[in-house]
């Protein structure tokens, strides 16, 4: 892995989820920067405005941007990744590995070639509404430890998905992507379901094929970067300075 940069001086890169952009990040961000650390988060191409063009933005689009973004880093980054976002930290570890010193999935992780995040959609979708956070609940995505002042933030701020980021297949190429240093952030499911489920035929499978993994409990929702931003970021601080 890339060692351009001393563990404490590692830029740290967050990529939000799905419907997101880097505001969710701001309360993480701004502790990360009272730590002392280099911080940035990334709003992901066609996630900008709620009225930003998004026909044409594919997945090879986001983790073009977030690859882009890591090379002018240059090196030794952290990637934080966010629910949806764990599609785009993996394939930009395929591309780049050795510019990542650690990847930290939040309540996500990587998934395997071939993966398709959402296979209800069609040809002809453009985007992907925001659904709001009680459907999202009723899916099974916790909303515990949010505030009403969270919930009206989301609601306020969140702009549908460009389909075309969730109905292709994630090609995966390079076995080296294996070897990035990786911490699962575990919010909704505790770190010994997420090891446990770490095996052939279910979404945790692909842990199993890392070399180095570390899991870490954060007990909340599945927004943790709303509803526990200050421990978060003490714990990505501390994920950015392991070797």
């Amino acid at each position: 892995m890339n060692t351009s940069h001393t563990s404490s001086d590692r830029p740290i890169l967050l990529v939000p989820g799905y419907w997101l952009g880097g505001w969710v990040w701001d309360a993480v961000a701004a502790r990360l920067a009272e730590l002392g650390r280099r911080t940035e988060a990334i709003t992901l191409p066609g996630l900008e405005l709620v009225d930003a063009p998004r026909a044409s933005i594919r997945f090879a689009d986001h983790v073009t941007a977030v690859v882009n973004r890591v090379r002018e880093l240059g090196g030794g980054v952290v990637l934080v990744a966010h629910s949806g976002a764990g599609t785009v930290a993996v394939a930009v570890a395929d591309q780049v590995p050795e510019l990542l010193a650690r990847i930290i999935y939040i309540d996500s992780g990587p998934v395997g070639d071939g993966t398709v995040p959402r296979t209800d959609l069609s040809p002809d979708d453009i985007e992907l509404p925001f659904p709001g956070l009680d459907a999202l609940a009723a899916q099974g995505l916790s909303i515990d430890g949010l505030t009403d002042a969270d919930k009206a933030k989301v609601a306020a701020l969140a702009v549908p998905q460009p389909a075309g980021t969730c109905r292709e297949p994630v090609i995966l190429r390079n076995p080296r992507r294996n070897l990035v240093p990786t911490t699962v952030v575990c919010c909704s499911i505790p770190s010994d379901v997420v090891r446990g489920m770490a095996v052939p035929g279910t979404m945790f499978a692909p842990l199993a094929d890392l070399a180095d993994l570390t899991l870490v409990d954060l007990p909340t929702g599945h927004w943790p970067m709303l509803s526990r931003p200050a421990d978060l970021a003490d714990l990505i601080a501390a994920e950015a300075d392991r070797d």
